[in-house]
């Protein structure tokens, strides 16, 4: 699903009413049915109460009017309260002429604001995704007294006063703290990211029928992963598939204390199903390392408590490095073997050997920049947002850590995945997808390295190209932990659990015959 700027989701308004024949206020009418019919599966009118909708003077306030109406028609008690102004758009005003008489309608001014009681559910048709500069004046006293009151805010299409492809020019300006936002067709980019979370509070897309055509042929760098972007994404297996089908993957994991982090990521890597998994631990990793995970091969380190030689590289597909690494001088030596080898081996396969880098190998990484520059080709990295600031530089907010992403992935051909609420993939052509699957749950220990495990699985299978591997690997890992929590509720669940239930998440995705 793709995610528009502002001036892009008002060129596909223009491109909907000029394809579909319609008039600015028929979709407006389609949109404002769309969110009341959302808002009937929400709350009956006696849960409602009396409903006090909040209208601007452009087309978020005729969306407003227009709410009202539907509402009252329905049974509900909405009343209106408009923002004063000198013009208003000609839709808002042909919603005004239409809302009936039964309805209150009150002007709002400094000396007489909106009388909102706590509780009270009140729609937000302020202002919509026109708005290019901070609430002042009359409009920052109306948002400020709204969310004084801990009423049951809904927004229109985006709460009132935030920008939804920018950072706010002013941060201390009032923006509405809705419970929930009901937008149009595609989400807005604002919803994304943790700045803005207060604001937004739960999101929702309303399908309204816009132009499919111009949606297709406008570009645009974000992309936003849901289910029906994920169905049949990975290859169903041949009935004569062996375990050399789906590769041979190297983890290289663990230290003293962390082995762990070993166990963990090697789990996910073969519930992600790979053929066949190595993982090389410190020597007083092996013991654990064989008891816990018997179906993979295990390489003891002459060291007692890090890795510190590589193994010889020939005999497998993809290798993975971080998780419970350490940061020991022996360790950051084999990572500048690693990356050396891997380049290497291009004259032997017909791309660099993939790579996944999580955890203490980032920092390593972000330590020693120098060695960014031998990164191969499509190398995987999964950083937190506080590894990918090491890797970079601290971010003034969320859009400037997006572009530091942006040109970090570009610059050095990799794909780096940042961990979060919607977690983020970033791609060497400068795509940045979001995902749509995962809970709180999974801000727990070891969820990354299950994270790694599992895209190391999927970068070893050579059926998947390096995006769609790593795309399928960030979605079916939020799904295991969706399906996890609905066992063991989102406090409860801990890292082996996700790896539970990575098999079920990716039974989901398997594309079916076509015949």
């Amino acid at each position: 699903m793709k995610i528009f700027s502002a001036a892009q989701t008002r060129l596909l308004d223009q491109a909907t009413i000029q394809e579909q024949r319609l008039t600015s206020a028929q979709l407006m009418e389609r949109a404002a049915g769309a969110f009341v019919e959302w808002f009937f599966g929400r709350l009956g009118p006696d849960e409602a109460g009396e409903i006090l909708v909040l209208c601007g003077p452009g087309n978020n306030g005729g969306d407003g009017l227009a709410a009202a109406r539907m509402l009252h028609q329905a049974g509900y008690a909405a009343r209106v309260a408009l923002l004063p102004a000198e013009q208003h758009s000609i839709d808002w005003q042909h919603n005004r002429q239409r809302l009936p008489a039964a309805v209150p309608v009150a002007e709002i001014s400094a000396s007489q604001l909106p009388d909102i009681l706590p509780g009270t559910v009140v729609i937000d048709a302020l202002f919509g995704t026109g708005l290019s500069r901070p609430l002042t004046g009359l409009a920052a006293a109306v948002v400020a007294h709204l969310n004084e009151r801990r009423a049951r805010a809904v927004a229109v299409d985006i709460p009132s006063g935030l920008l939804a492809d920018a950072p706010q020019p002013d941060p201390t300006a009032p923006v509405v703290r809705a419970q929930h936002t009901v937008s149009f067709e595609l989400p807005k980019l604002a919803f994304l990211l943790p700045q803005n979370a207060k604001f937004v509070g739960a999101w929702h897309v309303l399908n309204i029928g816009l132009s499919e055509p111009f949606i297709a042929a406008t570009e645009t760098p974000w992309r936003y992963t849901d289910a029906a972007a994920m169905a049949g994404a990975l290859p169903a297996r041949a009935k004569f598939g062996h375990k050399g089908t789906f590769g041979h993957a190297l983890l290289l994991a663990g230290s003293r204390g962390k082995i762990g982090a070993a166990v963990l990521a090697a789990g996910a890597c073969l519930r992600g199903g790979v053929g066949l998994l190595t993982a090389r631990v410190p020597g007083c990793g092996y013991d654990i390392f064989q008891t816990s995970v018997p179906e993979a091969m295990c390489l003891a380190d002459p060291h007692p408590d890090v890795i510190s030689e590589l193994p010889d590289l020939r005999p497998y597909q993809a290798v993975g490095m971080g998780p419970g690494l350490g940061q020991d001088a022996a360790s950051l030596a084999v990572l500048r073997q690693l990356l050396e080898a891997a380049l290497a081996t291009s004259a032997t396969r017909p791309h660099p050997l993939p790579l996944v880098i999580d955890a203490d190998a980032l920092n390593l990484l972000g330590q020693h920049r120098e060695l960014l520059a031998r990164l191969p080709e499509n190398t995987v990295l999964t950083p937190h947002p506080k590894e990918f600031e090491r890797l970079t530089e601290p971010a003034h907010d969320d859009y400037h850590r997006l572009a530091l992403l942006r040109d970090f992935a570009r610059q050095h051909r990799c794909l780096v995945v940042l961990k979060g609420a919607y977690t983020c993939l970033a791609t060497p052509a400068g795509e940045l997808h979001f995902n749509s699957s995962g809970n709180p749950g999974l801000a727990t220990g070891g969820s990354g390295d299950v994270l790694t495990g599992l895209l190391l699985a999927l970068r070893a299978d050579a059926r998947l190209s390096a995006f769609e591997a790593v795309r399928l690997g960030v979605y079916a890992h939020g799904r295991a932990g969706d399906l996890a929590a609905a066992e063991t509720g989102q406090a409860g669940l801990v890292a082996g659990d996700v790896v539970r239930f990575i098999g079920p998440a990716l039974r989901e995705l398997v594309a079916e015959p076509a015949f």
